[in-house]
């Protein structure tokens, strides 16, 4: 451990998805990006991120912490997971419409020249974690929350991109290939996981079947990738609830505003959430649109099962496979 620095990692089994660093590690990081003089008092790493590894770490000399994020090794990232930190750092020109709310890159590094891993450093962001802070209102404050929601995803959403498919690409002319490819990259982690892939692979050929629908989409348009109330943080002083900061863009994709995660868990459920459409304005209802829609859900699925695996929720996993079957009863 460095001399006189407090670290604090959080314990898990050595084939765990997450590794965490070393103090000795995390020095090297600070070093290289901020130079010798930048020696890290204190680190602690916080447990709330279910991909990346993420610290707030103190630096001698500076009043404010830092963000430290860590991509996991390569040999243990999906195949339809890869690189993402890459691909957020690519978004950020992107995303310059949400900037005042988003952390600043400080450095960035993917050469493992330090560490064996990609890994980035941002500014800290004040604020409380929505899921944390928001059941502290009353229930009639909440539509506020979702309608600051839904004016932040369309404010992304009206940004026009240059092709189909991840920021940092690979990139597709049309956004039925970026769909199709998607879900087969999806059924090959779950093949080699050991998990049944076949509704995955029945999913992908339905969409192929049907590409012709997918590509009444034409526009690529940005989206989120991931945004909810998980990762946007909140101003615990104001009287009611204010969004101050969002964060964890690394799934940014260029596609159908439809298609966004944001999306679907605003149409989850008839709650407060409905005031989202309030500032977002409302979905297309065709039957076009209905179908595409379930298409996306079953990618979201894929998508799920595989993060519930990487968590160890064997349950959830199961309960996949009935979700998706209604999914693809609705489609074909």
């Amino acid at each position: 451990m460095l001399s006189g620095m407090d670290f604090q990692p959080v314990e898990r089994a050595s084939e765990a998805f997450q590794q965490s660093l070393t103090a000795q590690e995390i020095g090297k990081v600070c070093g290289r990006a901020f130079g010798g003089a930048a020696v890290p008092v204190a680190a602690l790493e916080l447990g709330g991120g279910m991909y990346n590894n993420v610290y707030r770490v103190a630096l001698a000399g500076r009043d404010r912490p830092v963000i430290l994020r860590v991509a996991p090794e390569e040999h243990r990232q999906f195949r339809s997971e890869r690189h993402l930190m890459r691909n957020e750092y690519a978004s950020q020109p992107w995303l310059a419409v949400i900037a005042p709310l988003m952390p600043r890159v400080l450095a960035a590094d993917w050469s493992h020249e330090v560490i064996a891993r990609d890994w980035m450093i941002q500014t800290h962001l004040d604020g409380i974690p929505a899921p944390e802070h928001l059941g502290r209102y009353p229930r009639t404050a909440w539509p506020a929350f979702f309608r600051q929601m839904g004016a932040i995803a369309r404010s992304v959403h009206d940004v026009r991109g240059p092709h189909f498919g991840p920021v940092s690409g690979p990139g597709y002319g049309r956004w039925s290939e970026a769909v199709i490819a998607s879900l087969e990259e999806i059924a090959s982690d779950l093949d080699s996981v050991g998990l049944d892939a076949a509704d995955a692979r029945k999913a992908a050929a339905v969409a192929s079947h049907g590409s012709a629908v997918l590509d009444e989409v034409t526009e690529p348009r940005l989206l989120t990738g991931d945004l909810w109330t998980v990762n946007a943080l909140m101003d615990p002083a104001a009287p009611e609830p204010v969004i101050n900061g969002v964060l964890d863009f690394d799934r940014c994709v260029f596609g159908d505003r439809a298609a966004d995660w944001t999306i679907r868990m605003a149409a989850a459920k008839a709650d407060e959430r409905t005031a989202f459409s309030d500032s977002y304005g409302d979905l297309d209802r065709s039957s076009a649109a209905v179908w595409r829609a379930r298409v996306y859900e079953a990618r979201h699925l894929g998508a799920v099962r595989l993060e519930r695996h990487r968590l160890a929720k064997a349950d959830a996993v199961r309960e996949s496979y009935g979700a998706m079957a209604e999914v693809l009863a609705g489609l074909t």
